[in-house]
């Protein structure tokens, strides 16, 4: 058994269980080994009721008291009964949808309740409470039980179950792509070790040393492909010298504002870039609303005016369509020789055969899309720029398709997330980094409030304010629907609960991330023609979603975020001329989760946000899933694991200076991963 075995080989998964796992994206062994825990529990000895009232979970030691009865409410069906703890204090507990344990419940058993102690009325009460025999429990008490993202129909337990014959079927035909000089250069230990550390730690140094391993192999794939791609830095180029063009100037002149002073100095460096006769291999690093994309336009516009085609590619059709439409009017307004073509994956095949016609001839000048612009049937005529907005979601063999289809393709990606210098140097490695650090000076600094459940109706009674007004409202859920992690607020059922809120009037409309794009396209342009009051959505709006009206935000469950991703979201709203607002709703309710998002309260700057946030995260703490992604990695953090970056780097360009195409022996596992990388990318591979 391996890595590639279907999941469905394990025994006891049968249809059912393979369906749950699939819903979990979990398909084969290797999917399920790789799906590291979101979270760890420890679990501390027994600790006596009073003292565990004033815990956030504790253990019990106790015995039922009373003969548990079953009462049904509201459709729960609920079990009641009084145990005592070891000092005879007595306290209620319920548990919900469990019926069959009223015989084994019996009074006299001795049991560990593991949970919440709360308050009702003059007792206390245990609700729900995990429930271990003694001896169990203190076997839980030797490490760290990992918490996996589960489905409804599949338990923490059952996931746990089948990692545990993954790790043991797959023990002896597990090999370590990376080579065991380094493994031991290094103090790595093997990725069997490492996988079976990060599934059961038995200590937090341990898990501490697995994510690093974890990490360090996320970029050292990661750089290893990007240096083999990068073939044209600092090669010089007489086909694609671009001129100085007085477009561009009259462009900036008739603006109804001034570029910063970073932006000048941005565009500066890619003009240099441009003219100087060599290949522009740049990235365009800024924070969230700095103004990336008039810098992008400019360069375009260079381009176009230089008699060569522009390629614009972005991660969404949403953004795509978004930055088709701007150049469109900009083009309609200032008169500017663009005559762009838009390229989503969700246009008609009639659509899309002339538009390849178009760009093939040369009609079109300026080619817009995702993907899509990476198919095989896309071939330009002088393809002279490309531009990769937000390209942290773009593979590096994506990046290199797109400029392959021309000659000397100069070079733009833009990037959002705040990176510094020394990082980005090796990330982007044969990259020139301009940044934009300040935004334009007419925004207004969003207000924001950290706030726990209870101020719902608060919020609820202030958007409706802010609608009246005329402005417009985001609400941010962590997950489409139910049934994935369900004590996490999900878009679909949180529309219909405000349907009970607001009034007939406030037109209410859903957007997430497994709608087809030309239904996304709609929603979003009707939101932006202020056809609808509130958009409640997934994060699928993180990326370049440009609506001036709409002026507040909240985000449910904002602890699950990274504040990288939470400063992204909060960048859509206070791009007008308004007052906007951002509301973080934490649902853990403790002092340290509040504490790191009122990090975001204090500063709208990107840099010192993600240097705050690093500051705050303890050893060997995991993204959780919902943080993940912030830069397009994993599980490794740009900031946390910067030394694994370094360390990554330094490894990659060894082994390539001393066997570039890794045709030594020794490098036969790692050519066959590296290979695996390029087919498929790095992110899945990792």
């Amino acid at each position: 058994m391996n890595f590639n075995t279907s999941m469905k080989e394990l025994k006891g998964i049968g249809d059912k269980n393979g369906a749950l796992f699939h819903k979990l994206n979990i398909d084969t062994v290797g999917d399920l080994l790789q799906r590291f825990p979101r979270a760890y529990e420890s679990y501390g000895q027994p600790v006596s009721l009073n003292a565990g009232a004033a815990m956030e979970k504790a253990a019990i030691k106790g015995e039922i008291a009373t003969v548990p009865v079953l009462t049904r409410v509201k459709g729960y069906q609920i079990l009641r009964f009084v145990a005592r703890d070891q000092e005879g204090n007595p306290f209620h507990v319920r548990i919900f949808n469990m019926p069959y344990l009223k015989k084994t419940l019996v009074p006299g058993n001795q049991y560990v309740f593991y949970g919440k102690v709360i308050t009702v009325a003059d007792h206390l009460q245990m609700d729900q409470p995990k429930m271990y025999k003694p001896g169990k429990y203190q076997e839980l008490t030797k490490g760290y039980t990992p918490i996996y993202v589960c489905t409804k129909g599949l338990s923490n337990d059952t996931i746990r179950k089948y990692v545990a014959m993954g790790l043991r079927e797959t023990k002896s035909t597990l090999s370590d792509p990376i080579p065991e000089e380094i493994i031991c250069k290094r103090g790595f230990p093997h990725y069997g070790e490492t996988l079976e550390t990060i599934h059961n730690p038995e200590s937090m140094d341990a898990l501490y040393g697995a994510k690093k391993r974890i990490a360090y192999e996320e970029f050292f794939y990661f750089l290893l492909s990007t240096r083999q791609n990068q073939t044209h830095s600092l090669l010089k180029t007489e086909e694609n010298r671009f001129i100085p063009c007085a477009q561009t100037n009259r462009l900036m002149e008739a603006l109804p504002f001034s570029l910063t002073a970073s932006q000048q100095k941005a565009w500066k460096e890619i003009e240099d870039d441009l003219y100087s006769g060599t290949i522009c291999n740049r990235l365009l690093q800024g924070d969230v609303g700095c103004g990336k994309t008039m810098i992008a336009v400019l360069a375009l516009l260079s381009c176009v005016s230089n008699g060569k085609q522009g390629a614009f590619m972005a991660p969404t059709e949403v953004l795509a369509t978004q930055h088709f439409k701007l150049i469109e009017e900009m083009t309609r307004e200032y008169d500017l020789p663009f005559r762009p073509v838009l390229l989503t994956g969700s246009i008609g095949a009639k659509d899309k055969r002339a538009a390849y016609e178009e760009i093939a001839s040369g009609s079109k000048n300026l080619v817009i899309g995702t993907h899509a612009l990476l198919e095989e049937g896309v071939r330009f005529q002088n393809l002279g720029l490309a531009v990769t907005d937000e390209q942290h979601r773009f593979g590096v063999r994506q990046r290199t398709v797109l400029t392959g289809k021309g000659k000397d393709v100069h070079t733009i990606v833009m990037s959002a997330t705040p990176i510094p210098r020394s990082l980005a140097m090796i990330l982007y490695g044969g990259l020139s980094v301009s940044t934009i650090p300040e935004l334009p000076s007419n925004r207004i600094p969003i207000k924001n409030a950290v706030v726990d459940t209870r101020y719902r109706q608060t919020a609820y009674k202030f958007m409706k304010d802010e609608i009246a007004k005329g402005r417009q409202v985001y609400i941010i859920c962590p997950m489409v629907e139910s049934g994935i992690m369900e004590e996490l607020e999900n878009v679909e059922d949180y529309s219909e609960k405000l349907k009970n809120v607001f009034d007939d009037t406030i037109r209410i409309v859903t957007l997430h991330g497994k709608m087809k794009g030309a239904e996304k396209n709609r929603i979003m342009e009707e939101f932006s023609a202020g056809n609808y009051d509130i958009l409640v959505s997934t994060t699928v709006i993180e990326v370049g979603i440009n609506v001036p009206n709409a002026t507040v935000m909240m985000i449910e469950n904002a602890e699950r975020f990274g504040l990288a991703a939470l400063h992204q979201l909060r960048g859509r709203v206070g791009r007008g001329s308004h007052q906007s607002y951002c509301i973080f709703v934490d649902s853990t309710g403790n002092d340290k989760s509040k504490k790191r998002l009122e990090i975001l309260g204090k500063t709208n700057d990107g840099f010192e946000i993600a240097n705050a946030d690093l500051k705050m995260r303890g050893p060997g703490e995991m993204s959780g899933t919902l943080q993940s992604g912030d830069t397009g990695f994993v599980y490794a953090d740009i900031y946390d694991d910067a030394d694994m970056l370094y360390l990554a780097n330094e490894d990659v360009e060894g082994i390539l200076k001393e066997d570039p195409d890794l045709e030594s022996p020794c490098h036969a596992l790692l050519k066959e991963k590296w290979q695996d990388v390029m087919k498929n990318g790095y992110l899945h591979t990792i």
